[in-house]
């Protein structure tokens, strides 16, 4: 029979909470292997009869029979006809795996990661904004999203494509999808692309992930922009590499700072974030160039490019470069939904193939139903008819966000108002702690993205980004009086 403890800590765990999800039978299997993996029940001793622990517990005998089952099953008790049931020999040889009863001070195995994992594990992550509360920086507006023509197209993949469509998509995306891409980019962003270069991925993360690793070795030297997309130094410092600072100004990255040879740049040139920046020209094909001569890889993130304000937005690098060294990642988490996860690349020829088997070590491939759903999405000329009706609306928000700061922050912030993109950066001219602000808005019910953390080197002014695109006008004025009484607080 189980000692008083034993017994009490049984009832203990299938009492506890944290349990109440299982079924009874499942919690009583689970408390007694607790104690036979603790060592509290010694091989060779005998259980209790089926019927007198289900007296003790309070539970019908077929429960505690469930129980025995499962243990015998899984090695842990034997059961002889006319003796009983006894802890297995077997269980001798099973390691020790927690505690049941209470013993003091636990011991835990010291976390040991791998360099990578640790560079991982300290860096952070990229924190998502999950939900659309005010001023999240590259959080789109959901709303206005057309639903049912989303929902049309994908009834038509489904009784076009049947029991097909459930399968494995190709490692590198269906092709539908990548035809779609290559033309619209090669339209709208005057790339150089062909189904065969696009490689479908679940996001933009994943792409730089890729390129951190597959173009690269630990200790290799990248170059970046300073401030820079927190998404691409953590996966650039995860992968070891040695992220190079290089400083901005009006026109974007600034070239002579290249002097030196690197394995590989990384520019967001159409809308540099987070200040807004667009590459010149001349800098554009002197980077170009610069990789040329050093045989260097350019990573050129076009992350929301579709929303420009002010003229037509340049074209993209990679449509610039005739030598094939540039590696263009695009995403329609911004231009369509976060939901939608999926993302792609454009790569050099000799790039395509080690890239998709890269791929295949990581999520092995994107799911097809959307990824059909979203090649006639494009097709259609859906896409480009929600980029232009959202193309409209994120400018009136622009426009009423820049108003409202003159309005309720002027005492505090001076925006950078940018000629594209989803997101403001405005700048402190005051003495205000940049993380008291952040940590005091999210209180609030407001994100916002501190700006000193986004740069690698020393050269920084304090601030925030504001993104606008999800909310309409009159929900940004309730969030930037709300803003203006917390920095105000700050203040006094």
């Amino acid at each position: 029979m189980f000692k008083h403890a034993q017994l009490e800590s049984v009832k203990a765990w299938i009492g506890n909470p944290a349990h109440g999800a299982l079924p009874l039978h499942v919690r009583i299997q689970r408390a007694i292997r607790q104690l036979i993996l603790d060592g509290a029940l010694d091989v060779g001793k005998p259980l209790p009869a089926s019927r007198a622990l289900a007296k003790s517990l309070g539970v019908s005998r077929d429960t505690v029979e469930l129980s025995y089952g499962q243990l015998h099953a899984e090695g842990f008790i034997e059961r002889r006809v006319g003796s009983g049931s006894f802890v297995s020999e077997r269980a001798q040889r099973l390691p020790e795996r927690g505690t049941l009863l209470p013993k003091g001070e636990e011991h835990k195995a010291a976390l040991r990661l791998s360099s990578r994992g640790n560079a991982m594990f300290q860096g952070g992550g990229v924190r998502d904004f999950l939900a659309p509360r005010p001023f999240a920086p590259g959080v789109p507006e959901t709303r206005s999203f057309p639903l049912q023509i989303w929902e049309r197209l994908h009834r038509q993949v489904l009784k076009e494509y049947g029991a097909l469509a459930l399968l494995h998509s190709p490692p590198q995306g269906m092709e539908p999808l990548r035809k779609a891409i290559a033309d619209y980019i090669n339209l709208e962003r005057g790339a150089q692309a062909t189904a065969e270069r696009v490689l479908v991925l679940t996001s933009s993360q994943q792409a730089l992930t890729l390129c951190a690793n597959v173009l690269l070795d630990a200790g290799d030297r990248i170059f970046i922009e300073d401030p820079v997309y927190h998404g691409a130094r953590k996966a650039f410092d995860a992968a070891g590499l040695e992220c190079v600072p290089v400083p901005l100004d009006a026109d974007g990255l600034r070239v002579e700072h290249l002097s030196e040879a690197a394995r590989a740049i990384f520019l967001t040139p159409s809308h540099q974030f987070p200040t807004g920046a667009a590459l010149a020209l001349d800098r554009r094909l002197a980077i170009i160039e610069w990789a040329r001569q050093h045989q260097s890889w350019i990573i050129e993130d076009d992350y929301d490019s579709e929303f420009h304000y002010e003229g037509k937005p340049t074209a993209c690098v990679q449509g610039l470069d005739p030598y094939e060294r540039t590696i263009y990642i695009g995403t329609f988490t911004k231009s369509l939904f976060p939901g939608l996860r999926i993302g792609y690349m454009v790569l050099p020829p000799p790039l395509v193939a080690p890239m998709t088997v890269a791929r295949t070590l990581l999520d092995g491939h994107s799911a097809p139903i959307p990824q059909l759903t979203l090649a006639r999405f494009i097709e259609g000329g859906h896409f480009g008819a929600h980029v232009r009706t959202m193309r409209a609306v994120y400018a009136e928000r622009r426009n009423v966000l820049a108003r409202l700061i003159r309005q309720h922050l002027a005492d505090f912030v001076e925006p950078r108002i940018p000629a594209g993109g989803m997101q403001m950066p405005c700048l402190f001219i005051r003495d205000i702690p940049e993380h008291e602000a952040v940590e005091s808005a999210r209180r609030e019910g407001i994100d916002l993205l501190g700006l000193t953390a986004l740069h690698a080197s020393s050269r920084h002014h304090a601030g925030f980004l504001m993104g606008f695109a999800a909310h309409a006008p009159y929900e940004l004025e309730i969030a930037v009086k709300k803003l203006a009484n917390v920095l105000r607080a700050l203040c006094c």
